[in-house]
């Protein structure tokens, strides 16, 4: 489906980073790595809070982005009244990076909302995800994980689950992404992401790329700009397609006068059309 509204112009990164930059709640350390840190954003309604599993972008290098270019997203979420769970992970360019580091890292920082959820009054049984490019692809991941191969090193036995997930201008194909997308941001930086191949592994999308786990548990939403070059919009329909084939709830959400940068601004026709997808997943039964 398609959202009609435009925007008269397209945002940049400057615009968005030049905004005065909110705080979140609090900061979680989880690990005794830096990349080991959880940023909570609470709302100040009364919980239990429903809580969003937020993953950044940034071509899964740290030298691109960190968890801090989701504040502005994060904060109009919480004046929502949903609690963020704002996860950090090591990018392909920094040490332990990419396959299997930046996977683990992702997963421990997911399901240690576990640990935290009585502290902060967070409700466990209202959890959805959202990522957005290289972060769509690893909360894709995240929510598929439950079908990684029994022989994959990055297999766990509970991992949490979303009741519905966004991939938001995410390269959740990344076999098809590649294609497409820049050559700096994925091209370049395969072999790192998902390691080389080895028996028993001797296909090494089998547990790195979702589209190879699908279906997405719960609702899903595969959403682009219908001007992002970083993830073109039919990267969107193509994952979608390949979930409800698979038998998932797969739907892409294409805006029009969009691009990569107003699917995370608030305020745009892609920002809040997704704020009120992942409203909705949190009020279903």
């Amino acid at each position: 489906m398609t959202d009609t509204p435009a925007q008269l112009s397209l945002l940049t990164w400057g615009d968005l980073l030049s905004q005065d930059k909110p705080n979140p709640s609090v900061s979680i350390s989880i690990g005794e790595r830096d990349t080991d840190v959880v940023d909570l954003w609470l709302p100040e309604t009364p919980g239990p809070h429903p809580v969003v599993v937020m993953v950044h972008g940034g071509c899964w290098q740290k030298s691109i982005a960190d968890r801090t270019l989701m504040n502005y997203a994060a904060e109009d979420l919480r004046q929502r009244g949903l609690a963020v769970w704002n996860i950090e992970y090591r990018g392909v360019d920094e040490p332990g990076g990419g396959y299997p580091g930046t996977y683990l890292d992702v997963a421990k920082a997911t399901d240690a909302l576990r640990d935290h959820a009585a502290r902060y009054d967070l409700d466990l049984e209202h959890v959805v995800g959202t990522g957005h490019s290289a972060g769509g692809h690893l909360v894709t991941w995240l929510a598929t994980r439950a079908a990684l191969p029994e022989e994959s090193s990055l297999a766990s036995s509970d991992p949490l689950a979303f009741k519905g997930v966004i991939n938001s201008g995410g390269l959740a194909d990344l076999e098809l992404s590649v294609q497409v997308t820049q050559n700096d941001c994925l091209g370049a930086i395969m072999d790192d992401l998902t390691g080389t191949a080895s028996e028993p592994r001797t296909d090494v999308f089998s547990d790195t790329s979702p589209a190879r786990l699908l279906p997405v548990p719960g609702v899903f939403y595969s959403v682009s700009g219908d001007m992002d070059r970083i993830s073109p919009p039919g990267l969107a329909s193509a994952i979608a397609r390949l979930d409800r084939s698979a038998g998932g709830s797969g739907k892409a959400v294409i805006i029009a006068g969009n691009n990569h940068v107003d699917l995370i601004a608030p305020g745009t026709a892609a920002w809040d059309t997704q704020a009120d997808l992942l409203q909705e997943m949190l009020r279903a039964p």
